[in-house]
């Protein structure tokens, strides 16, 4: 019987998206591991690879339709000796397919994480005969991940990528308690019954990425106490080791820029070592001490916003941050950063500095338990040993959880980070 192609979840919390392109068409023949599809999420463009071979006999779920949901089958693919006559039942038994910008029937809710990693009971199987895609087993040898211990949810129980990304996330993420139940919006008034004239302004439907902002920063504000602090730090060690550093770069292959929000990152994580209480996160009747500092940093896009993530940032160096934090961002406007490369983290940073903004205080990022906000570094008054003279001067304001970061704990984080940013000669130790 012809094979479902299933709309796949690309991370454990998707529930819906953007069927943007085919790369393959009706009458094509395509292997396990082939790019059939490319799937538009909130925050990134995604491609799809097939998981049987065959040939694609349907393609349900034409380009450009949005909201699918997860699991929804979008084509069918005929198998050895099938002709299009194998088509006939499986198409009536199929959702309709939507229209752009029409959601479709509800689709079985994808899995949860802790399920798609949770060990199976003693394996008896090799690899070899485990029904997994190329793809996956590559993904799978990379990771060291044993796939006799994983559930398929492809067609027919085999694992695909998603499975290895959810273990993998699985081993290192969150348990389901730290996340909070998503609270639904108030309702809207119409905008006759706010007063506002029809004809006097244009109704811009919100996208994907801006309705799970919305959501996000609405759930955030709602349910974790926000509670900020703020010092100024002066720039001008900072500034010229900066200088000087960057005066070092070869040129050509091998250049490199080190930007002043580098050492935010560099400094923010060896802080988060040194007082190792903040990195941590609210999970119901616990919370979480995170083993290292994974800086998630926002990043404008048109339309929205994305936190690429540095993992590991206490143990890499400012060039090493550089190169990285370059490589994402160029990535991330582009949409092509990977689920894995933006979602989890334990810590954010959101620098409005470049845009000329003196101070503001960032919503917190669930689930983590703090974010950092940046402004801008000016020459500002200031009194030095008793005598009034001019420094460069950036504002930070700490936010906290205050269901696991107190006041004086998050005070004991920013004079830790001010020592760094005021003496960057310690970063480098």
């Amino acid at each position: 019987m012809p094979i479902p192609v299933l709309m796949p979840a690309l991370s454990p919390t998707m529930e819906e998206g953007t069927l943007a392109k085919w790369l393959v068409k009706e009458g094509d023949s395509v292997a396990s591991g082939d790019l059939i599809a490319e799937i538009e999420t909130d925050k990134a463009t995604m491609e799809v690879e097939a998981v049987d071979e065959g040939v694609i006999g349907k393609i349900l779920v034409p380009a450009g339709t949005e909201n699918v949901k997860v699991n929804t089958p979008i084509a069918l693919i005929l198998e050895e000796g099938e002709d299009a006559s194998a088509l006939e039942g499986e198409i009536a038994s199929a959702p309709p397919s939507p229209q752009r910008g029409e959601e479709v029937q509800k689709a079985p809710e994808p899995k949860s994480l802790a399920a798609t990693a949770t060990p199976a009971p003693a394996p008896t199987v090799s690899n070899k005969t485990i029904k997994a895609s190329p793809l996956a087993r590559r993904l799978a040898a990379q990771s060291g991940l044993d796939l006799a211990a994983l559930k398929g949810s492809g067609p027919h129980g085999r694992i695909i990528k998603r499975d290895i990304e959810a273990a993998t996330q699985g081993e290192a993420g969150l348990p389901a308690t730290a996340t909070a139940e998503i609270i639904p919006f108030a309702p809207v008034q119409a905008p006759q019954e706010l007063g506002i004239k029809p004809g006097t302004y244009d109704e811009v439907p919100l996208d994907t990425m801006r309705k799970t902002v919305a959501r996000r920063m609405t759930q955030s504000k709602q349910q974790v106490p926000h509670f900020p602090l703020t010092i100024d730090c002066t720039l001008d060690h900072l500034l010229a080791l900066r200088k000087d550093l960057n005066a070092r770069s070869a040129a050509g292959e091998g250049a490199f820029k080190i930007s002043v929000n580098d050492f935010i990152i560099r400094a923010a994580a060896l802080a988060l070592k040194k007082v190792p209480d903040v990195n941590s996160s609210f999970a119901g009747d616990k919370r979480l001490l995170h083993h290292h500092a994974d800086i998630a940093v926002a990043v404008a896009l048109e339309g929205g916003l994305i936190t690429p993530i540095i993992w590991q940032a206490e143990s890499k160096g400012l060039r090493e941050i550089s190169d990285e934090m370059k490589d994402k961002a160029a990535r991330a406007k582009s949409r092509k950063l990977m689920p894995e490369e933006y979602q989890g983290g334990t810590f954010s940073i959101s620098n409005l500095g470049m845009f000329g903004i003196k101070e503001f205080t960032a919503i917190i990022n669930q689930p983590h338990g703090a974010i950092l906000a940046v402004g801008a570094g000016e020459q500002r008054p200031v009194v030095i040993e008793g005598a009034l003279g001019i420094a460069t001067v950036m504002t930070c304001t700490l936010s906290l959880d205050h269901r696991v970061i107190d006041g004086a704990l998050g005070a004991k984080w920013l004079q830790v980070f001010k020592s760094y940013i005021e003496d960057p000669v310690t970063m480098l130790l």
